[in-house]
């Protein structure tokens, strides 16, 4: 199998390494500095699992060969930018989102003739350096067909039996929405209150003791998250509260916070913001990830403003007003 691994951050660098000890894998990245350090090196992983592992690495898509299998671990906003130019090298294979959200299949599936997979991850890692990622939470990727592309169960178990074999945890579903929409419930309420309060995910997220405590209003959007689901006709895989107790013993830092604090463009619009939008679809409420929706794209868009001037105009209407009068 020849593998190609689009965006080698935490998650995609994990995927790369272990693959590559079954499967020829490439990495296709944006920096020469990084594809570089990749051959010359390979990648390094430590944790959960050590070893590493020999891949190649390119930045110039005509240099690619044609892929069995792809896998897009870009951030979700990040998804036509980073596939667009390599997508002609999986009309004949299979490529997996293993993004976060909702959406980014459909966006794939604009480029590429070939099957697309939905897929879902809860592992995590950390990536300490363009050679060095540590592998912390050794938990399973759940993949299923993309409807609209009509992608055959033999496709997406042949994809899970090649990451188990690389020593990842994988599953075959015949439906992956549930799995989707349990980690996008989880994953939009950890990345949006971490955001917005600047923890990683920590055990407050989980406490309800006094009125005060996070794990109240991270346990109301869940519930909000669950009945949008079910008003979408999802019956969840996973329950996202226990996702969120397991994972608030990590103080794992979500990649939202990292986005805010280096005033980078967050996935919100495919997180709180998908949620908002299938409730809107749906006919149900769903106030407090419209709020924090909201409340996201108001931080970003603070990042670059410089002041209304319809404000100026009424402050010198005003002077005009006072000194003619």
């Amino acid at each position: 199998m020849r593998v190609c691994i689009l965006g080698c951050g935490a998650i995609g660098s994990l995927y790369a390494a272990h693959l590559a000890r079954v499967a020829e894998v490439w990495a296709f990245v944006r920096r020469e500095d990084h594809a570089r350090a990749l051959n010359e090196h390979g990648l390094r992983v430590s944790g959960t699992h050590n070893f590493t592992a020999q891949l190649h690495a390119d930045t110039d898509p005509s240099r690619l060969p044609d892929f069995d299998l792809g896998i897009v671990c870009t951030k979700a906003t990040q998804t036509a930018e980073a596939f667009a130019p390599a997508a002609r090298h999986f009309d004949h294979g299979a490529v997996i989102s293993a993004q976060n959200g909702l959406g980014s299949e459909e966006i794939l599936a604009e480029h590429t003739r070939g099957y697309v997979i939905r897929a879902t991850t809860f592992m995590s890692g950390t990536r300490h350096s363009d050679m060095h990622v540590q592998y912390e939470l050794d938990t399973a990727t759940w993949l299923g067909p993309f409807e609209p592309t009509r992608t055959p169960m033999d496709v997406v178990r042949g994809a899970a039996e090649l990451i188990v074999a690389g020593g990842l945890k994988a599953e075959a579903l015949a439906d992956a929405r549930p799995a989707q929409w349990s980690k996008l419930i989880f994953n939009a309420s950890v990345n949006a209150v971490s955001a917005l309060t600047g923890l990683p995910h920590c055990r407050e997220f989980a406490e309800q003791n006094s009125v005060s405590d996070l794990g109240h209003l991270m346990r109301a959007l869940i519930d909000e998250g669950k009945r949008v689901a079910a008003a979408a006709g999802i019956e969840l895989h996973e329950d996202p509260w226990e996702m969120n107790r397991i994972g608030c013993q990590t103080d794992h830092p979500p990649s939202m916070l990292y986005d805010i604090r280096h005033r980078l463009p967050t996935e919100i619009d495919f997180l709180c913001g998908a949620i908002a939008r299938e409730a809107e679809r749906a006919g149900v409420p769903a106030p407090l990830h419209t709020a924090l929706y909201r409340l996201i794209k108001g931080k970003e868009l603070s990042w670059n403003w410089e002041g209304d001037t319809r404000k100026t105009t009424a402050h010198q209407a005003l002077h005009t007003y006072r000194t003619s009068g």
